[in-house]
């Protein structure tokens, strides 16, 4: 199982073989799949709009203009963004005893829902952005508005400015870098690098929260004996 995911993420972060198997319409549905659907979680979703950038950069574009052709995408793949969003969303409003019930298994964690909603406690309406940067954090934030029974209008509205940011900001990168030689030479080191700056606060932010649930058990225990 792990050797079949590992070849599947260097499948899809090779833009060589991206091209071959449905272009930049493969990236929209992995998009779709990683911000909508609860197993979608493990998809490299930062490092793969960036791949798609320096697809963009390095292809013909119909329109003329690679700027044109890069707009193009932008839509395409922002539009697939808020579709996935809007399916995750739906998904928690209509499951929240499924998933209040639900074991753990390695397509679900328990634990990620637990972390999305507590950002969605601290960030409010404003985590359906935010989270669009943070790896599985992502994922389940519009579950979790869902399961909250956020407004949908509001919804809608969060939903849509966090997707066009997330896929402007990381495509256009890759758009503006795509035709550089050492970005070309160096794309695993590249890809790691995004997936440790978009990893570390995640995983810091659960250092934090464990530390400070470790210390406020020890405090409850202390006052507890000296009562």
């Amino acid at each position: 199982m792990l050797q079949a995911i590992l070849d599947f993420f260097s499948q899809i972060t090779d833009p060589a073989w991206i091209m071959q198997n449905g272009g930049l319409y493969i990236v929209m549905l992995i998009v779709i799949t990683e911000t909508g659907l609860p197993f979608g979680f493990f998809l490299p979703g930062d490092s793969l709009l960036f791949i798609a950038g320096m697809v963009i950069a390095n292809a013909l574009s119909p329109f003329g203009t690679p700027i044109l052709n890069l707009a193009y995408w932008i839509i395409l793949i922002s539009a697939a963004g808020i579709v996935g969003n809007f399916i995750g969303y739906w998904v928690g409003k209509k499951s929240d005893k499924f998933f209040s019930q639900r074991k753990d298994s390695f397509f679900f964690k328990k634990k990620y829902l637990i972390q999305a909603k507590e950002f969605y406690d601290k960030k409010g309406g404003g985590a359906i952005i935010l989270a669009r940067f943070l790896p599985i954090v992502r994922t389940f934030a519009p579950i979790v508005a869902g399961l909250v029974k956020m407004r949908g209008a509001t919804f809608a509205l969060y939903n849509i400015v966090g997707s066009i940011l997330w896929v402007s900001v990381l495509v256009g990168a890759g758009f503006l870098l795509g035709e550089n030689v050492w970005v070309k030479t160096n794309l695993e080191k590249i890809i790691i690098g995004i997936v440790i700056i978009t990893t570390v606060p995640v995983i810091f932010k659960m250092i934090i929260e464990k530390k400070k649930k470790k210390a406020s058990n020890i405090q409850k225990f202390s006052t507890t004996s000296n009562s």
